[in-house]
């Protein structure tokens, strides 16, 4: 980035060299060549009267990462000074877009051959936060990831898991399967109760959705635990698909 561009507080994008803006670079070099800083100011259209659309960016990234753009809510990211509601909704809704369109193209559908497939897939995004989050993986018939969904967010030893919210995405894709995951900020993978019991009865209510509730995973810095390996799924005498792979 260009010492223009890394002070773009002190110059609008309309008063910066042509070549020097983010959108006429996309143009004239394709999108990836901009950096995150450029890209996310292109979303942001524009900026306010003290800094621009590209300071502005720059700012968010460097305060929260690109992992809070991922993970915070419309509302969250419009109480940022200079984001607002519409640009906030234009963030989460391009950031979305990307995610879902992600696994549409078959190069880029993982394959989940077992749990460590599957943790390692979402370790890096909830493996380390401070508070529960739930996701859930969708499957299709091979084992090709074909979805994320975020299911929950909740407190530091808690996340709701209500079936409905689980199986209702998976249910519009006609999944063939799910693997739960969430986190445990603590640093302790094993289940508790709670997380056993909700395990049997997400599993009950695949069973009569026809969709099959795989594996139920724990993560929490770097480390996992799987029911699935562990033996603890209900009826573990039945072989999963995958544990047979």
């Amino acid at each position: 980035m260009t010492n223009a561009q890394a002070n773009g507080n002190a110059l609008s994008l309309k008063k910066m060299p042509v070549f020097q803006r983010p959108r006429e670079r996309l143009l004239a070099y394709g999108v990836k060549r901009l950096s995150d800083t450029e890209l996310l100011a292109i979303l942001i259209n524009s900026g306010s009267k003290e800094e621009s659309a590209l300071a502005l960016a720059q700012r968010i990234l460097q305060e929260g990462g690109g992992r809070f753009l991922l993970d915070a809510e419309a509302s969250e990211l419009s109480k940022i000074k200079g984001i607002g509601v519409a640009k906030a909704c234009r963030i989460k809704a391009a950031l979305e877009l990307s995610c879902r369109l992600l696994f549409t193209t078959p190069e880029y559908k993982p394959l989940i051959r077992g749990p460590k497939d599957a943790a390692d897939l979402l370790q890096g995004e909830i493996g380390y936060l401070d508070r529960e989050a739930v996701r859930a993986i969708n499957l299709d018939s091979a084992n090709h990831v074909i979805a994320i969904d975020n299911v929950s967010l909740g407190g530091l030893a808690m996340a709701p898991i209500h079936p409905r919210e689980v199986f209702k995405m998976p249910l519009k894709r006609s999944a063939a399967a799910i693997i739960l995951l969430h986190n445990h900020p603590s640093g302790d993978t094993m289940p508790s109760k709670q997380d056993m019991e909700e395990t049997r009865r997400l599993a009950a209510a695949g069973e009569l959705l026809g969709i099959r509730l795989f594996d139920h995973i724990i993560l929490s810095h770097g480390q996992y635990y799987s029911m699935l390996e562990a033996g603890k799924m209900p009826e573990t005498d039945r072989k999963s698909q995958i544990a047979e792979q």
